[in-house]
């Protein structure tokens, strides 16, 4: 099994930063793309940021000079930094990773927990 882990999440005022990580760990063969979503309230989960194991990037236009993703393989860790937070970017963020197992061999998505950012006016 996999375990995706995040931390760094909490309160923060308008046009401060915060720094996400997420830690995965279990019976990884290989980790390919990385994401974060996040979930505000009465709203759908939205890709922001993800990082594909070639390091390329993608991002959600309204964090695009804001917010930086950026992975760790040898730690097996994601994190995002989000920098000039504003109150629209309060949410439940969460870690998504595509990963291959041993003994499945084949990629799956996993789920982080989720992490509450709130960001106050």
């Amino acid at each position: 099994q996999v375990q995706l882990v995040e931390s760094g999440g909490g309160l923060v005022q308008g046009g401060g930063s915060l720094r996400l990580s997420c830690a995965a760990s279990g019976n990884i063969l290989k980790i390919n793309t990385m994401g974060w979503y996040r979930q505000a309230p009465g709203q759908e989960r939205e890709l922001v940021a993800s990082t594909t194991s070639g390091d390329s990037t993608n991002y959600l236009d309204s964090v695009k000079g804001r917010f930086t993703i950026s992975r760790d393989n040898a730690k097996r860790t994601l994190y995002l930094q989000m920098d000039s937070l504003k109150p629209e970017d309060t949410a439940v963020y969460y870690c998504n990773a595509d990963v291959v197992t041993y003994g499945i061999y084949r990629s799956r998505a996993y789920w982080g927990q989720g992490t509450q950012v709130t960001v106050s006016s």
